[in-house]
Parts: C-alpha cells; structure tokens; sequence
C-alpha cells in the first residue's frame, strides 16, 4: 500500500542522515588515525569543527539523495536503489567539492571527502538493504499488502494472479478477478470499493479497450484507490518517437533502440572501464580455474565456440573448457533428451559432456570469464542478450532475430531475471524490453544483481 511505502521512505530520511553521520566520522577517525603513517598530517581538523560541518553535510547528503529519487514512494528494486544512492552520493560530492574550492579551510583533507563518499554509500546501501528486507518479510505476513482487483483474462493477467499468490514479496494479494469490463463488474466493484475491501486495481489486459479502462479509472479517482495497467506495446513503443521533417513535412519516426547513436559510444566506453576492473579483479581466480580445469581432465584450458552477434553475424566465443573433448560432435546423440521443448535451444540438466570443474565453473559462471577479451574486442559487450548458436538462430522465427540487431552480452535482463530456467519466449522478450529501453542506468542495475543472480544456484544451468 501506499501509506505503507511512504512510512518505509519517511523510515529511511533520519536512518541515511545518521548512516551518513557514520561515514564521515569513520572517514575522519581513518584519516587521524590509521592512515597516519602512510599520510602525514599537514593541517589538522578540530574534531568540534569536523563535526559541525558533518552536521551540515549530512544533510546535504539527504537532500541529494532525495534529488535523485531514493525516497520515492513508488517500489524500486535494491539494484535500483544502489543506482540512486550512487548517483546522490556522487552529486553531494561534487557540491562538497566545489565548496571546498571557494572555502578551502571548510574541510581541507581529500582522503576525507574521498573516504566518506565511498564508505557513505556501501553503509546507505546496507541499510537499505536492512529495511526492505523488513518491509518484504512484513509483506509476506500480510502488512503493507495491497488488496488488488485484476481485470483481464489473457496471459499477461494470469501472471500478475499468479505472482501475486507465489510472492507476496511483491506487495500485492488479489482479491478479485474479473474477466472483462462490464455493468455487473464494476458495480461489484464499486461494491468492494464501498465496503473498503479494495486498495487497487490492475488491468492486466492490455487489449481492454480504452473505454472500459476510463470507467474503472474514474471509479478508482472517486474513491481513492490506487489505479493501474499493464503497458501496451504500441503504446511503449511510440514513447520512442522522434519527429523532424522531409520538404517541410513533419514525419515521425520510432527510433529502434536508445542504442543508435550516442548510446552506442556510452556503451561502448562502460564496456572498456567496467571490464577493465573486471580484468583486474577477476585476474587471479581465472589463472586458478585454468590450473584447475588443466588438473581435471585432458583438453585445452580455452575453448572457442561459434555463435552469432549483432548482424547477424558469426564471431569466435571464448570459455573456459568445461566439457570434456568433442562435446559438440556428442550434442547430436543427446538431442532427444533435450529438456528446452518451447524454442531453438538446447538444455540438458544433468549433461553428460560435462566435467566435475566444469559443473562448478558453469554454475559459478566462472567458466564466462575469457569472454572479457570478446568484450575488449567489440564482438560482445558486458550487458545484452544471451549469445546463441547458430543451429539454434537458424531455428527463430522472424520476431526472435531483432535481439540480434545489437551484440549479445556476458550478463543481461533474462539471465538476471531467472537464469536458465526461463523460457525461450519469455528470454526475448526480456531481451527485446532491454533493446528498446536502453539506458546506461539499466546496464549498471543489470551489472549489479549479476552476481545475486549468480548466487543463486538454483537456477544455474
């Protein structure tokens, strides 16, 4: 519910404000205390003043962080929340900065300014992470559930009923399901509305004419209830227009993908800093994998896998081997048990091909490692669809191929959304919404649940 959102972000302005208190403090006792040795001490900060001037910063700190949408009272996803934080943070700083230019004896110390920001958002995420996890298991006991009437009767409604059963997480019980939009069912409604049974209404069925819709929206105005639907494709994909004019006429164009043009460099220029850190951090444990797969089993470290990119274009995909040799001669004696009925690909639980490195490699996604050198070579980029084979792209249809209009990625929405066990439609369309919405924040969100979605092994292939 909404006044339940609410007290959670209303929660959260004085729990930042002290976290915040928290990060500086512990970036000063840091500074004046164990990095002494290392850095010697030319002016000091008298703690009275330190701390005056934290009091001041700590709000600051607030009110970026509000500027930047962590307060919303809509629900937002931890990933995207870090995102906020991130980005508040990061523009409290900048302001503490350019202060510190005009009124250097503010805070002089850049280890400080350096410190707290870094120490500010890894504690404002960890209580954040602390109060949803209380809010979601509040939920799950019925407390700050939105009692929901669903209208529709098509697919995209039966997915809402049955998240909404599965995962009360997700904030929401249905209380009423009506198939369509008529005399009977809005005066039911309004009846459940009345007798205060009712916080919202979802039309689940984007085909409900616009008509019908008004009617449950005026009805939900008058009562207060919270009103809302699924997006309708047409809809969201004329949310992407551009106009400019031929000969004077105004035309309008849908753009493909936010990805055209400037996006595209954006992308590009994360794909070589993100995976450079990558690199970096991922250095050592690649060089234990290989020395581990090289212990296993007879076979090279690497193997090289053709698959098709953005184009449609074939490239070379580079993993760490976890399958013992000639495994892609032995796909064709296995494809009777495939256990993917409902597209082109191919999965196989308990594969036979597969090494005892190689099952942990593959469940850790370790064995995606060597991929990096693709993504520093341009044939892949960190976050995009799933590569596929090429038996299996000869296998789509014609609305499967548009994932193939930009490179497929080490992560994205699908493998973060449910790993293998989603299906092959359910995949693309995953992977279409993320084509056609692009934006350098959902590649970050995309980067960041990666690894919860890893740890997840349930789910792993």
């Amino acid at each position: 519910m909404k006044r339940h959102d609410l007290l959670f972000a209303a929660i959260l302005v004085p729990l930042d404000y002290l976290t915040v208190l928290g990060a500086g403090w512990a970036a000063y006792a840091l500074r004046f205390g164990q990095f002494t040795d290392f850095l010697p001490v030319v002016s000091d900060i008298p703690q009275s003043t330190y701390i005056q001037a934290l009091l001041v910063l700590g709000w600051l700190w607030v009110i970026c962080l509000a500027l930047s949408g962590v307060y919303a009272v809509r629900r937002q996803s931890l990933s995207v929340e870090l995102g906020r934080i991130v980005i508040g943070a990061s523009f409290a700083v900048l302001v503490l900065i350019v202060t510190i230019f005009f009124r250097r004896e503010y805070i002089a110390s850049r280890f400080i300014v350096l410190a707290g920001w870094v120490l500010s958002i890894f504690l404002l995420w960890f209580v954040h992470i602390i109060v949803r996890l209380i809010q979601r298991r509040l939920r799950r006991y019925g407390i700050g559930v939105a009692r929901t009437v669903v209208f529709g009767d098509d697919e995209t409604t039966k997915i809402f009923v049955s998240a909404a059963h599965k995962q009360r997480a997700i904030g929401m019980t249905v209380v009423k399901v009506f198939p369509n939009i008529t005399i009977d069912t809005l005066n039911e409604f309004e009846e459940l509305v009345r007798t205060r049974q009712v916080d919202a209404a979802l039309i689940g069925d984007p085909s409900i004419s616009k008509a019908d819709a008004v009617q449950v929206f005026e009805r939900c105005t008058d009562a207060d209830v919270s009103f809302s639907y699924a997006a309708d494709l047409v809809e969201t994909e004329l949310g992407r227009i551009r106009m400019h004019d031929i000969a004077g006429i105004p035309v309008i164009n849908v753009q493909r993908t936010p990805l055209d043009g400037w996006g595209r460099i954006t992308k590009r220029a994360l794909d070589l800093v993100v995976g450079t850190l990558a690199f970096i951090i991922f250095l050592i444990p690649g060089l234990l994998v290989a020395l581990a797969i090289k212990l296993d089993s007879a076979g090279p470290i690497f193997i090289r896998l053709d698959r098709v990119g953005q184009g449609q274009r074939k490239f070379r995909l580079w993993k760490f081997r976890s399958m013992v040799r000639d495994a892609h001669a032995m796909k064709a004696q296995l494809m009777a048990q495939n256990e993917r009925g409902d597209g082109p690909l191919f999965k196989l639980q308990n594969d036979p091909r597969i090494t005892r490195v190689g099952r942990f490699i593959r469940k850790t996604s370790l064995d995606e490692l060597p991929q990096l050198f693709n993504v520093f070579v341009g044939t892949m980029s960190l976050v995009g669809p799933r590569p596929h084979e090429p038996e299996e792209v000869a296998r789509y249809d014609r609305h499967h191929k548009k994932v193939l209009t930009i490179k497929p990625g080490m992560t994205g929405m699908a493998q973060v959304s449910g790993r293998s066990n989603l299906g092959f439609e359910d995949e693309v369309r995953l992977d279409t919404y993320y084509m056609e919405h692009w934006s350098l924040g959902l590649d970050m969100q995309i980067l960041v649940r990666t690894p919860l979605a890893v740890l997840n092994t349930k789910t792993a292939a």
